[in-house]
């Protein structure tokens, strides 16, 4: 194989070794700019996967801040008494009958586009202002799924405002960060006056487990902007996947923190035990070995049956149910250090609690006419907030055994433009509409039957179900015995009734811990505290580079080949360096050695590809995509005496950089060293400027 990236290799001065050859890749094929060729070494068995234990910087504090689509905020604990969280203090604002520790996710800017304000305040604010007024100011909710939904996300992505008007997403979400980082810091020199300034925070940021590897770069981008960490101190900060982090919580949780809905589902029994889940797991098998009657005795013991069947290395999953996925995971806990390691690449979908919302919206447009709710947005941006907030509060008493009707009040506006733009009232828009569920209350409210509203619940529900099914279905999982739900929306009855129906005594026992909307913010603080929990994962994607092979007839394609100087290439080859589902250690390093095109190259590109397949061939597959590049950011070449000898294999008088690659982390991470000189190169991988 000879290990050089498909990119312009135009005049490269090629050693003499015959596996080496200066030929371009054809035309058509993809290719970087000229003046970032790479030459190839003398090609030699790549080394297998390294692991290293990756070094831990000594911080006093960890700050985790869970950026949520509907909800967000932060939390934080101390090295000194790790599990000890403490959440965000209690702000200004909030919704009558609604216990919240968060804020809701809503950014509201000036008409000069300054920072004006963050979560309750904003969401406040924007809807106290004048309607002529609104129009001008730029409120932005929900926006986190825009990053997900985006198939071309980049640093110059743009999101729309309520009003329309656009603005750099980077700076959005910058704002917000930023405005979590000071409150958090204030807060933290309130509580802890005597911790040195200078003593380096960590911060966490979550994420769902489904984003892709752009998403992720754009949250670490949006942190550097809001100044949350430097590019130098790129390691202060980690980004977590928010289902690890539910699940590095819920393994220390205890029982009488859990509601079992099996057991609730039988007849209202919570469980009681005082014990942490690893210590029950040990207790549990104790008490097997000694009693004849185990499970009876576990059970009138207080343990329950749900721990009494769990053994040592057996398996649970993490359904993370927020604003805008699903996120699923599967762990199984590892002994005797307790780490988890991951049995199945993430998956899920965009099955939030924005789906119900959604659905709300697609109601009163069959109700009172798309056109007019668009107009009624448009116009009335305020007013469509206060809509929302009065449909939050209904979506969140609702539940699968309720019989009596909800009231949702409809604002002044509403009523008052729907008259003077359609000449006649809602209550004769609910008379003539062909939705039956829903009327007009004597008390001048939309009434909508348990039943409608529990309608609202079913696309967005029964997509999640679908997920857990089919994940429960493969054969990687088999063996899982607990499903912990989490996440704000897995806080509805609706969705808890359902997953549990659904699932049944064929399934896992259904777990939600009592804190269930901070299950994911606690997690990441100790994930910050200890990010070597989770010691394997499964890499998403297959990813690696385009390379050329010695064409070998009968096997490569005849379209593949390329011959120069009287040697026979194939071309666009797909060098893999880590397969889709592959399980990949943390610190885990693929190695490869390049070396620059030309003497005094200070810079050197390669395209990194992706796939969903295993056994892709070529780079120009389907479904085999450019995704990124690696860049490597070389010094000035040192003088023929301060140079090393060339390393074995590598051509006489050749620059030699190596890159070392990991894939078992929450972000895929690269370093680089000059063999030459020993030194660091200055090496990334870029999956935002394709």
């Amino acid at each position: 194989m000879l290990a050089v990236p498909e990119l312009g290799l135009q005049g490269l001065h090629i050693g003499s070794s015959p596996e080496q050859s200066p030929v371009p890749t054809p035309p058509g094929s993809p290719r970087t700019q000229e003046s970032c060729g790479i030459a190839p070494l003398t090609p030699s068995q790549s080394p297998k996967p390294e692991a290293r234990a990756p070094p831990q910087a000594p911080f006093s504090v960890v700050v985790a801040i869970d950026f949520g689509t509907t909800s967000s905020g932060y939390a934080f604990s101390f090295a000194s008494d790790p599990e000890a969280i403490h959440m965000m203090r209690k702000r200004e604002g909030g919704d009558p009958g609604v216990a919240h520790q968060k804020t809701p996710t809503c950014l509201l800017l000036t008409p000069e586009g300054a920072f004006h304000s963050f979560g309750y305040t904003a969401r406040d604010y924007y809807h106290d202002l004048d309607p002529e007024e609104a129009r001008d100011w730029l409120y932005f909710e929900k926006f986190k799924m825009k990053i997900h939904s985006a198939s071309d996300l980049s640093l110059k992505t743009q999101l729309e405002a309520v009003n329309g008007k656009k603005t750099p997403a980077l700076e959005v979400f910058a704002h917000a960060l930023r405005f979590f980082k000071e409150h958090a810091l204030q807060e933290l020199r309130e509580q802890s006056p005597l911790l040195p300034e200078e003593d380096p925070v960590r911060w966490v940021l979550t994420v769902p487990a489904i984003w892709k590897q752009p998403a992720k770069q754009f949250m670490r981008e949006a942190a550097y902007l809001a100044g949350l960490v430097s590019r130098e101190n790129a390691e202060q900060l980690l980004i977590a996947l928010e289902p690890e982090a539910a699940s590095v919580y819920c393994r220390k949780l205890r029982l009488h923190q859990l509601v079992d809905l099996s057991v609730r589902a039988l007849g209202g029994r919570r469980l009681g035990e005082r014990r942490s889940i690893d210590s029950s797991f040990r207790q549990a098998r104790e008490q097997l070995r000694r009693s004849r009657h185990s499970r009876t005795f576990l059970v009138e013991a207080g343990v329950g049956e749900l721990w009494a069947e769990m053994q040592a290395g057996d398996r649970y999953m993490v359904a993370d149910c927020g604003g805008g996925t699903v996120d699923l995971t599967v762990h199984q806990l590892e002994h005797p250090h307790g780490t988890l390691k991951e049995l199945y690449k993430a998956s899920g979908g965009p099955y939030g609690a924005v789906g119900v919302d959604l659905a709300f919206e697609q109601l009163l447009g069959r109700i009172f006419g798309e056109d007019f709710i668009s107009t009624f947005k448009r116009q009335r941006p305020a007013a469509w907030v206060d809509l929302t907030i009065a449909f939050e509060a209904r979506k969140r008493t609702a539940g699968p055994h309720r019989t009596g009707p909800l009231n949702i009040s409809l604002p002044f506006s509403f009523i008052d433009l729907y008259r003077r733009l359609r000449g006649h009232s809602v209550e004769t828009a609910l008379r003539r509409s062909s939705v039956n569920f829903v009327k007009w209350s004597s008390q001048g409210m939309l009434q909508m039957s348990c039943q409608a509203m529990n309608e609202l619940f079913q696309p967005t529900v029964s997509g999640i179900i679908q997920h857990i099914e089919e994940l429960l279905a493969r054969p990687e999982v088999q063996g899982v015995k607990l499903l912990f739900l989490v996440g704000g929306f897995a806080e509805s009855a609706v969705l808890q009734h359902a997953v549990q129906s659904a699932l049944g005594a064929r399934g896992p026992r259904v777990v939600v811990p009592h804190d269930v909307g901070l299950t994911i913010l606690k997690g990441a603080v100790l994930f910050g505290q200890a990010p070597g929990v989770v010691r394997v994962r499964r890499s998403p994607l297959t990813y690696g580079v385009g390379v050329l092979n010695r064409f070998v007839a009968g096997r490569h394609p005849p379209d593949k080949l390329l011959v120069r100087d009287g040697r026979r290439w194939c071309t666009d080859v797909f060098e893999r360096f880590v397969a889709a589902e592959q399980s990949v250690a943390l610190g885990e390093e693929v190695r490869r050695s390049y070396c620059p095109a030309r003497p005094g190259q200070r810079r050197v590109l390669i395209n990194l590809y992706c796939c969903a397949a295993e056994d892709a061939r070529f780079i120009t597959d389907p479904g085999v995509r450019k995704c990124g590049a690696l860049s490597l950011e070389l010094e000035p070449e040192p003088e023929p005496a301060a140079r090393a000898a060339d390393p074995p294999g590598a051509p006489p008088g050749r620059r030699e950089i190596r890159a070392a690659m990991q894939f078992g982390d929450t972000e895929i991470k690269v370093t680089a060293v000059d063999v030459s000189t020993n030194r660091s190169v200055r090496a990334a991988i870029d999956f935002l400027n394709n």
